[in-house]
Parts: structure tokens; sequence; C-alpha cells
């Protein structure tokens, strides 16, 4: 009579004497801390992103009352950063639902290919979510920093030092979540290459 095992695979007829095959490694704890990190950055990176807000006083160089402004440099003046705002918003929310899922397969000996298909596809989504997010974020960022001479956009770091801090180091965490994701993808592939051997 034949008995399957948790791990979707027929285990020999009893009688035969063989030895019952082991069950393919589990990486679901890696798994668990690579999540962990990955929500633990992209909240850090969001709040680093909207408390992204510096004034300054500048002078003008005409008369008073006209001799200074004041300017406010915000992360929702600008769609890059808009959109790296909705892309950790996601990332945080996908996180939380896939630490619960990662927590429940911990526990099991060897969870079905069908989820770590799904596994890798989804972080694969968001990784690539994450990353162009990052990408549109840096390249603003960039040109705040060093402006651009040919179409005469001024940096705006000199002024805003703050703000580019925040905004800087909310595109750098991203961008380590990122990896964190792409790690994901890495060991939920190796899993799945374990099993089919």
């Amino acid at each position: 009579m034949n008995t399957t095992t948790n791990y979707d695979k027929t285990a020999p007829e009893s009688g035969g004497g063989a030895a019952p095959s082991t069950p393919p490694p589990n990486f679901f704890g890696v798994d668990l801390i690579l999540r962990l990190f990955v929500f633990a950055s992209t909240v850090s990176a969001l709040v680093v992103l909207v408390t992204s807000k510096d004034t300054k006083t500048i002078a003008t160089g005409f008369p008073p009352p006209f001799a200074s402004v004041t300017r406010d440099a915000k992360f929702n003046y600008s769609p890059a950063f808009i959109y790296l705002l909705v892309a950790l918003a996601i990332a945080i929310l996908y996180s939380i639902i896939t630490i619960i899922s990662s927590c429940s397969l911990a526990s099991r000996p060897a969870p079905s290919t069908k989820i770590l298909s799904n596994l890798i596809v989804f972080d694969t989504l968001m990784a690539g979510i994450l990353a162009s997010a990052t990408g549109s974020a840096g390249s603003v960022a960039y040109l705040g920093l060093r402006g651009n001479s040919h179409t005469n956009w001024n940096k705006v770091c000199n002024v805003f030092g703050k703000f580019c801090k925040h905004i800087g180091s909310s595109t750098a965490v991203t961008l380590a979540a990122t990896i964190g994701l792409i790690l994901l993808v890495a060991l939920s592939s190796y899993s799945l290459y374990r099993r089919s051997r």
C-alpha cells in the first residue's frame, strides 16, 4: 500500500526494507529572516521619506521687502518620490502577508513546489517595482545633488541639505530592500531546484 508524505512524494511499499526518502531541505528559517529584513528596511525607508521636509529662507538680492523668500522642499513635490512612497507602501503590505505565510511554512517539513513557485513570481514582481522606484527616485535625487548644466537645472542640495539627506537615505535603504527580495528569489529558486533533483 502506498502512503504519501508531506512533501508530495510517494514512499516505497512497506515490506521492501528500503528506508523512506529524506525530505528536501527547508530554507524557510532563512526565508523568514530575509522577509523580516525587507519589512524593516521598507518601513524605515517610508518613515525617512515622509519626514523629508526642509524649509529655508533664501536671499534674493533685491531690496526689502523682497530681500528674501521662504521655500519648502517636500517629497510630494516630485512624482518620482510619490512613486517611491506608493512602492514602499505596497512592499510593506506584501511583506506583512509573506511574513505570516513564511511563519506557517517554517514549521512544515517541506512546503509544496506550488508555494515556492508563487513566491518566486511575486518576489520577482515586488523586486521589480522597488527597483524601478529606486531608480526613478535616485535619478531625481542626483539632479538635486548635482544639477544639470545643459538644461540649466540648478542643484538644490546645497540649500536643502536635510531634505537631500533624507531622500538619499530612503533611496539607499529601498535599494537594500530590493537586494533582499532578489536574495529571496534566489533562495526559493534554489529550494525548487533541490526538489527537482
